[in-house]
């Protein structure tokens, strides 16, 4: 009977051992998808910043050069923005969808990798 007991007390250590490595291997595995996904979205973000910066320069330029073509700067200015707010419902409109599914196909790349 003791022989039992002292089984049986080994098998329950045995198995709290591996409940705990497991936990602690699904808390590795999660904790490297999560540096995956932050560490490829850090590049990105930095090409993103530069175009962004180089657009806002580029159309503030273009801007100032359609103001002085119509007379008042202000104009040019008016008319970048009109621009950028038909393009920007077209895209809208068209293309809401399929810029939803390939980013959510990313992220999921990503975290099955």
């Amino acid at each position: 009977m003791e022989d039992n007991a002292k089984l049986l007390e080994s098998l329950l250590v045995k198995v709290t051992d591996y409940g705990k490595t497991s936990l602690e291997l699904v808390k590795l595995k999660a904790l490297d998808k999560t540096t995956d996904v932050v560490s490829s979205f850090i590049p990105v973000s930095a090409v993103f910043v530069i175009i962004a910066s180089f657009m806002l320069f580029l159309n503030v330029g273009l801007a100032f050069w359609l103001g002085e073509i119509l007379g008042k700067i202000f104009f040019g200015f008016f008319m970048v923005a009109a621009f950028y707010l038909i393009i920007g419902g077209v895209l809208y409109l068209l293309m809401k969808n399929w810029i939803k599914k390939i980013a959510c196909n990313y992220i999921i790349k990503l975290l099955l990798k």
